[in-house]
């Protein structure tokens, strides 16, 4: 049987280091392979005072009847695989109690911007470092989606792209094969169990190596390498990832129900005040004091999380009172509770007919 001996190579290096080297204007700021958030250039401040927000003409919700109460269990045990429609078709409606109550909602939209080298395949690019001093992060044009819309942008830096050798295959564009470790075979072949012979003669399949010929390089024990595509050379320069993100926070007034707070984050309710401007100031005058303070508490907490390093572009803040109603029925002689609430009517419940599901 014939051996096999990976030639021997170089590890591919770290990126040069003069690809680190300090930019006009991003001393500093680039670091290695990576980069951090950079502050927007001035903090945002508002700048007018608070006002009241108006008060809806209408702050009630209709009571939910029964048949919409009962169709919403019996859809809610229909789509769990594992219930029995009995509690839902039979069970009796004992009472209905409303706890409505109200979700105040801020959303703050920032914009942030980080920078880090990066480098593709140079494919005939010309460079242009030092041609021009490069614009800061900040100076840097990007146009923002639609306001409280999540989106990633990134942007190479004008004048900071020079050519460098490929680093992984130090400059020869191939490297070796992961599936043969660069032999060019790889397993023991089949047909002679890797002796390289076949009945006194030499094995037609493997022609006497004894091991199966590679098929992801060819046998050739190396392959292009994959950070410069076979090109040898890489096309370096500062990158700059801008991240529009809406930050969101809610805070549900305590409706003492039962029902989890948690279980409202899915549902929607019925509106009953919404602003938004740059910088908003916090809603007073509000009939439920609870709404008041939590507006104040989180334009506090988004301001001091978010006006340093982000830019912040615009703050939306709403309040909807959230219909709950929680339905007592009564099943086979005993006692139970399920709720009912949002817009979507979603439903929870500890539903008292399961069984254990086996896919076979």
């Amino acid at each position: 049987m014939n051996s096999t001996v990976s030639p021997m190579y170089p590890p591919p290096s770290a990126p040069p280091a003069e690809m680190f080297g300090n930019v006009p204007g991003y001393e500093g700021t680039v670091i290695g392979g990576g980069g951090g958030f950079l502050p927007p250039p001035v903090p945002t401040q508002p700048v007018a005072p608070p006002q009241p927000g108006p008060v809806p003409d209408d702050w009630s919700i209709p009571s939910l009847s029964e048949d919409v109460a009962r169709e919403a269990f019996k859809s809610y045990a229909s789509s769990q695989c594992c219930y029995s429609s009995s509690p839902a078709q039979d069970g009796v409606i004992t009472s209905m109690e409303p706890f409505n109550t109200y979700r105040y909602r801020l959303e703050t939209y920032t914009e942030s911007r980080s920078t880090e080298w990066a480098h593709k395949p140079h494919e005939g690019e010309v460079p242009d470092f030092y041609t021009q001093t490069a614009p800061r992060p900040w100076e840097i044009q990007a146009t923002a989606p639609s306001f409280f819309t999540n989106h990633t942008e990134e942007i190479r830096v004008p004048y900071t792209s020079s050519i460098k050798e490929c680093h992984s295959c130090h400059a020869t564009g191939k490297m070796p094969c992961d599936d043969c470790s660069g032999n060019g075979y790889t397993k023991d072949c089949w047909v002679c169990d890797g002796s390289g012979r076949k009945l006194e003669e030499t094995c037609n399949n493997c022609h006497g190596s004894g091991k199966e010929r590679c098929t992801s390089c060819n046998s050739e024990g190396m392959k292009k390498c994959e950070t410069c595509k076979g090109n040898r050379q890489l096309l370096t320069y500062i990158n700059l990832k801008v991240e529009w993100v809406n930050q969101v926070d809610d805070h549900v007034v305590e409706q003492n129900s039962g029902l989890r707070i948690d279980d409202l984050r899915s549902v929607s309710g019925k509106e009953l005040f919404k602003n938004n401007q740059y910088l908003l100031y916090p809603l007073l005058g509000f009939p439920n004091p609870a709404i008041s303070e939590a507006s104040e508490r989180l334009l506090q907490e988004h301001q001091t999380k978010f006006a340093q390093n982000f830019r912040i572009l615009q703050q939306r803040q709403r309040v909807e009172l959230i219909p709950i109603t929680k339905v007592n029925y009564k099943w086979k002689g005993d006692s139970h509770v399920y709720y009912v609430y949002g817009n979507e009517n979603q439903v929870s419940a500890d539903y008292p007919a399961t069984c254990c599901c086996v896919i076979l």
